[in-house]
C-alpha cells in the first residue's frame, strides 16, 4: 500500500470471548458469542429399541450436516444449518419478529461456555450400524428390557465436536 492510503473495508472480526461471570455490566452475552444457537436445530426422536427404528437414524445421517446425540437419555437428531436471517455480526436479522422459539431461548444455561457434552454422538451411519449390532446382536429385531437398563445407564461421555464447517 503506499504512502497516505489506508484500507477503509475492515472485515467484521469475531467478538472477544470473555467468561460468563465477566460479562460487563449492561452488556448482553450474545454481543461475545458466535452464536452456536443460530447454527443448528436439534429435534426429540423416539428413543430406538428396534431394529427398524436404528435404520431411521442410520437414514438421518446418510444426509449432510445431520448428527444424532444422547443427553441425559433422551436422543435427538441435530441438523447443523445456519439460520437464514443470522447476520454477519452474529444477530438476528428478524429480532422483533422473531419466533417464539427464539424468544423463549435464554442464555441463562446456553451454549457460550465450550463446555458441553453428549452422552453419545454419532456422525456416521456405520457408527450407528456398530451400535445396533452392540445392542442388538446380529439377529435380533427389539431389544430387551434387561439390555434397555442396562444400556441406559452407560455413557461414552466425549467432548462435543465443533459444528460442522459452514460452506
Amino acid at each position: 500500500m503506499s504512502r497516505g492510503l489506508t484500507n477503509t473495508k475492515e472485515p467484521m472480526k469475531e467478538p472477544a470471548k470473555i467468561g460468563r461471570a465477566n460479562l460487563p455490566e449492561g452488556k448482553v452475552l450474545c454481543e461475545y458469542c458466535s452464536a452456536k444457537c443460530c447454527r443448528y436445530f436439534a429435534l426429540a426422536i423416539d428413543i430406538p429399541d428396534t431394529r427398524t427404528e436404528f435404520e431411521y437414524i442410520r437414514w438421518f445421517l446418510l444426509h449432510e450436516h445431520a448428527s444424532v446425540f444422547t443427553e441425559d437419555g433422551d436422543w435427538y437428531v441435530c441438523v447443523h444449518t445456519t439460520c437464514k436471517h443470522l447476520q454477519s455480526d452474529n444477530r438476528c436479522g428478524i429480532y422483533h419478529t422473531r419466533p417464539p422459539i427464539c424468544r423463549e431461548y435464554t442464555t441463562k444455561d446456553c451454549e457460550f461456555d465450550d463446555d458441553w457434552v453428549y452422552d453419545q454422538y454419532f456422525e456416521t451411519a456405520e457408527q450407528v450400524e456398530e451400535y445396533m449390532e452392540a445392542m442388538l446382536g446380529l439377529t435380533a429385531d427389539k431389544i430387551k428390557d434387561t439390555q434397555k437398563k442396562k444400556f441406559r445407564k452407560l455413557s461414552i461421555r466425549s467432548v462435543k465436536p465443533n459444528p460442522l464447517a459452514i460452506l
